[in-house]
C-alpha cells in the first residue's frame, strides 16, 4: 500500500518527465499502481482494519486459563463468563476455541474393564460456603470404570474414616460392589510401597474383605493409571459446583451433589462411548457383587480416661460419664453423623450428640447422681464458730 510520501514521490518524478514504469521500479510496486496513484490524485485511502472490537475480547484471557486449566466444554466456559459480565452469544465464544483445539493435549487411551469389575475412587478439594462460612470441602468422587457411572459426596476430611464413608456410600448408590476398587496413595489406603508392591493399610483390606472387593493402587507418579477419575474431579468441581454456589448445611450439599448426579452426570451421552451412561450403568447392574448384609464400620474409636469428676473429652469438649467409672479406661466410639458413645467393658455407658459449641459440656444429670450422693457437707454446731472467733481475737 502507498504512503503519502509514495505519492509525493510518484508525482515529484512524474512533473520531472520519468515514466511510469521507472518510478514503480523505483518503489517497488507494479506500473499499474502508479497509474492509479496519478489518476486518483492523491494518496489511496486508509484501509479499514479487519479486526473489531468483539463483547468476547475482554473475556479471552479468562477463557485462555479455563482452557489451560483443561475445561474445553463451551457450556460449562459459558457460564464461567456470564457470570463475569459477558452478554454476548454461544456461536462467539465456540469460534474463539475452535481454532485452539488443535492445541490441546492428546489424551491417553484408557484400559477399559468389563461390567462390574472396577471401581475408580480419588478426592478432590474446593472451597464452599456451608452454613454462612466460608470452608474448604473434600469431594469424594467415585467411577464405575465400564458405564462411568458417578457418586460423588462431600466431607469435611478426607482422613481413613470418611474415606470409608464414601465408599460405603457409593456402593448403596451404584447397587452393588465391584470386584476392584482402584485408589489413589492416600494413607487411608496405601501406608506405603515396598519392592514394587504397595502396602495396604490394615482397615482397607478389612474393609475390602468385608465387602468383597480387592484393593488395588496406582504406582506413584501414575495417577494416569485412574484417569476416569481423574477426569471427574474436574468435571464435577468445573459443573456442578461452578461458581461456587452456597449451602445451608452439610446434609443440603450432599443432597445436591447426588441429584446433579442423577440428573446431569449419569444422564449425559459419554463422548468417548457414545452411549448414554444411564444405559450402561443399567447393564452394570447385574454384574455387581451383592452388598454386604451388614455396613462396614467407619466411626472413630479412641481410648480415654475418665476424669475424677466423671467426663471423657473429644475435641475440646466434654461429656459425662456414669460416676461409678471415674478413673477407669473407657473406648470412644464416634459416629460420622455426630453420635458419641462410651464403651466400657464392651457395653455402651454413655451415648452423647456431639456438642456443637467449642469447649462446652455435655451433661445427663442421672450419669452423676450417685457421685452427687456420696458428697457429704460436714455439720458444725454454733458453739464451733464461737470458738473460732475467740481464737481470732486472741491471735490478734
Amino acid at each position: 500500500m502507498l504512503s503519502r510520501e509514495d505519492y509525493l514521490m510518484i508525482t515529484e518524478r512524474k512533473a520531472q518527465g520519468a515514466y511510469n514504469k521507472d518510478i514503480a521500479r523505483e518503489l517497488g510496486v507494479h506500473p499499474k499502481t502508479v497509474s492509479r496513484a496519478l489518476k486518483r490524485g492523491a494518496e489511496p485511502p486508509p484501509r479499514r482494519s479487519g479486526v473489531h472490537p468483539t463483547k468476547l475480547d475482554p473475556f479471552k484471557a479468562q477463557i485462555d486459563q479455563l482452557l489451560q486449566d483443561g475445561i474445553w466444554n463451551a457450556s460449562v466456559i459459558l457460564r464461567h463468563i456470564r457470570k463475569a459480565g459477558y452478554t454476548g452469544g454461544y456461536t462467539m465464544l465456540r469460534g474463539y476455541i475452535q481454532p485452539k483445539r488443535a492445541l490441546r493435549p492428546k489424551g491417553v487411551v484408557r484400559f477399559e474393564t468389563p461390567p462390574g469389575h472396577q471401581f475408580q475412587h480419588d478426592w478432590g478439594e474446593c472451597w464452599l460456603s456451608i452454613g454462612g462460612v466460608r470452608q474448604k470441602v473434600y469431594l469424594a468422587v467415585n467411577v464405575l470404570g465400564y458405564s462411568r457411572a458417578l457418586h460423588v459426596a462431600a466431607f469435611p476430611s478426607p482422613d481413613a474414616e470418611h474415606t470409608y464413608e464414601a465408599l460405603n456410600q457409593a456402593f448403596d448408590y451404584f447397587g452393588g460392589v465391584c470386584r476392584e476398587v482402584l485408589v489413589d496413595n492416600q494413607k487411608a489406603a496405601v501406608l506405603d510401597w515396598q519392592n514394587g508392591r504397595p502396602r495396604f493399610n490394615p482397615r482397607f483390606r478389612e474393609l475390602g474383605k468385608h465387602c468383597g472387593f480387592v484393593p488395588r493402587a496406582c504406582r506413584p507418579r501414575r495417577a494416569q493409571t485412574k484417569g476416569k477419575v481423574e477426569r471427574m474431579v474436574s468435571y464435577v468441581k468445573h459443573n456442578a459446583l461452578a461458581g461456587e454456589p452456597a449451602f445451608d448445611s452439610w446434609e443440603a450439599l450432599n443432597r445436591y451433589l447426588i441429584d446433579w448426579c442423577d440428573t446431569v452426570a449419569n444422564v449425559r451421552v459419554h463422548s468417548d462411548l457414545k452411549e448414554a451412561i444411564q444405559h450402561r450403568w443399567a447393564r452394570e447392574r447385574d454384574h455387581l457383587q451383592a452388598l454386604p448384609v451388614e455396613r462396614f464400620d467407619t466411626a472413630y474409636y479412641e481410648q480415654r480416661q475418665v476424669s475424677l469428676d466423671a467426663y471423657v473429652a473429644w475435641q475440646g469438649c466434654r461429656y459425662s460419664v456414669p460416676g461409678h467409672l471415674a478413673g477407669d479406661a473407657v473406648t470412644l466410639r464416634v459416629s460420622l453423623d455426630g453420635q458419641l458413645e462410651v464403651h466400657h467393658r464392651e457395653q455402651v455407658v454413655a451415648t452423647h450428640s456431639l456438642a456443637t459449641a467449642p469447649g462446652a459440656s455435655v451433661t445427663q444429670v442421672e450419669h452423676h447422681e450417685a457421685l452427687w450422693a456420696s458428697v457429704r457437707v460436714s455439720e458444725r454446731t454454733l458453739d464451733d464458730y464461737d470458738l473460732m472467733v475467740d481464737n481470732t481475737e486472741e491471735a490478734a
